[in-house]
């Protein structure tokens, strides 16, 4: 028998006809699905497009409020910095004039200081602890007082300097954070979807661990305008008090200045009236030594005159002796001769008792003209001291203010 041929199955027409209507189904599902995901797909781009133009408007937004604020504390930084450049620079110059005024204390101090020693030589009696000299103690410790007040308020203001130059720096640091931070979000600003130089960046979408809180960021800046604010105002009664100081010092070195003048003119005056009377006492001591000297000459003469009567006196006596027998009488010759030895004799030792006396008296005399011209010289040495080197030198001393 012939071989037959193996031949695919055939289908039936119902088979046929499912099979269709199958395809046609499947087909019409396939479209619908399809229909739905291109109009899905057409309102999800129509939407993301929204999204992303209003979450992009958005972000350009809040980078111009971000660029505003930014631009705000640098404003706020900024004037505070210029408040605080200028604090510095008038602390600088009234350090300038605390270190003037110091070293214009040295002069008056070296003076009164000069003045006390150079009153040491002063000598006799005239080493006297006088009115002058209670003032130039007082005049050297008024000095050394502002001298050790203006040190400890310079030493203040270069704290303060310090102080304010570390507000300076952190203002400074802020500013060009805050500068750097604008430059970056201007830039990020300008940028569109059509810049050319944008492009994909990777692991950009996390938050830095070291970044800040928007109110961390505020106080940060707060603080440091805070802080300069503090040294500013600090600054202010630093320099109020320095104006203070300055004014009150001067004024009183120059009263006691004054003070310590008027009581040298004074002490001047009462040494030259002193000097005076004693000159005058000199020369009426000198005076009554040249009378005394004149008197003691004339009581010699006077002594001397008495030598002849007595000799006449005594030679009458013993030649009388001589008369014979009862010629030997007392008669009142005999007893007047006798009176006049006992009176001369007297006289001449009344004389010598008076010439001793003057001797004596022109000794005294003699000894309290030389004390007085040693004292007149004292005198001068103290005029000299006083008028001539300490006066002189207090002429120099210029005290304004500082």
């Amino acid at each position: 028998m012939a071989r037959l041929l193996q031949l695919p199955p055939k289908f039936l027409p119902n088979e046929w006809s499912l099979a269709n209507h199958t395809q046609y189904a499947s087909a019409e599902v396939q479209r619908s699905r399809s229909e739905r995901l291109v109009a899905e797909s057409q309102r999800l781009v129509d939407e993301i497009e929204k999204s992303t133009q209003k979450t992009q408007k958005d972000v350009n937004k809040k980078l111009e409020q971000r660029l505003n604020e930014i631009q705000f504390w640098k404003k706020e930084l900024d004037n505070k910095l210029e408040d605080t450049v200028n604090d510095i620079e008038q602390l600088l110059a009234y350090k300038t004039r605390l270190e003037k005024a110091l070293e214009s204390c040295m002069e008056p101090l070296a003076i009164a200081q000069q003045c006390l020693v150079e009153r040491e030589k002063r000598i006799g009696i005239d080493l006297v602890h006088d009115e002058v000299e209670q003032e130039l103690i007082k005049e050297v410790e008024v000095i050394q007082g502002v001298v050790a007040l203006l040190q400890r308020t310079l030493e203040q203001i270069t704290e303060q300097i310090r102080l304010s130059r570390s507000a300076k720096y952190a203002l400074e640091k802020d500013l060009t954070d805050k500068f750097e931070a604008l430059k970056l979000d201007n830039h990020c600003s300008t940028l569109t979807n059509n810049t050319p130089d944008i492009s994909y960046a990777s692991n950009v979408v996390t938050v830095q661990a070291n970044s800040v809180a928007p109110k961390e960021w505020e106080d940060f800046s707060n603080a440091n305008i805070e802080k300069a604010e503090k040294q500013n105002n600090n600054a202010v009664a630093l320099r109020s008090l320095i104006d203070s100081i300055l004014s009150e010092t001067a004024c009183d070195m120059r009263k006691q200045c004054d003070t310590v003048n008027f009581a040298l003119k004074k002490r001047v005056a009462e040494t030259k009236d002193s000097k005076n009377k004693l000159e005058v006492h000199l020369a009426k001591v000198m005076d009554e030594i040249s009378y005394q000297e004149k008197n003691i000459e004339t009581l010699k003469k006077a002594t001397a005159d008495k030598e002849g009567p007595m000799k006449v006196a005594q030679t009458r006596l013993e030649t009388r002796k001589l008369r014979p027998n009862v010629e030997l009488c007392r008669d009142p010759v005999q007893y007047r001769l006798i009176n006049e030895v006992q009176e001369l004799t007297t006289n001449v030792e009344r004389l010598r008792e008076t010439l001793s006396q003057a001797q004596a008296e022109l000794k005294g005399l003699i000894r309290r003209q030389l004390s007085l011209e040693e004292e007149i010289q004292v005198k001068e040495n103290t005029l000299y001291i006083d008028e001539v080197i300490c006066m002189q030198m207090r002429e120099a001393i210029s005290i304004n203010d500082f």
